[in-house]
């Protein structure tokens, strides 16, 4: 799998425009340009602001779960790192999938491939 490092500055939202952060914030040995890169162990992340709603009910997404298979072959601390290729899926509350999380911003300066 190949795809661009995701880190602590990466801008990533839901589907529907809500905002995501992560649900504990990397702070491993490794960074690039100052932020820390992101791994498996980071996996969980919190959605805010979606404005999700399916027949006017409010059905906001609230995590995103982040698959990181270790296809890339890149490890920090032992855990895999994270892409803006790996797969991931948004959640409601009741953990209704909504669709995968997108990446507005990653850190382009390195790449895996």
């Amino acid at each position: 799998m190949s795809g661009s490092l995701l880190d602590a500055s990466a801008v990533i939202g839901c589907p529907h425009g809500g905002r995501v952060s992560a649900a504990t914030t990397p702070t491993g040995g490794v960074r690039v340009a100052g932020a820390a890169v992101v791994t498996a162990t980071h996996a969980h992340a919190v959605v805010t602001g979606c404005p999700h709603t399916v027949d006017g009910v409010p059905t906001p997404c609230v995590s995103v779960r982040w698959t990181a298979g270790g296809s890339s072959g890149v490890l920090v601390d032992g855990a895999p790192v994270l892409l803006d290729t790996s797969a991931a899926q948004c959640f409601t509350s009741a953990f209704v999938p909504q669709g995968p999380p997108v990446v507005q911003a990653a850190q382009r300066k390195v790449t895996v491939r």
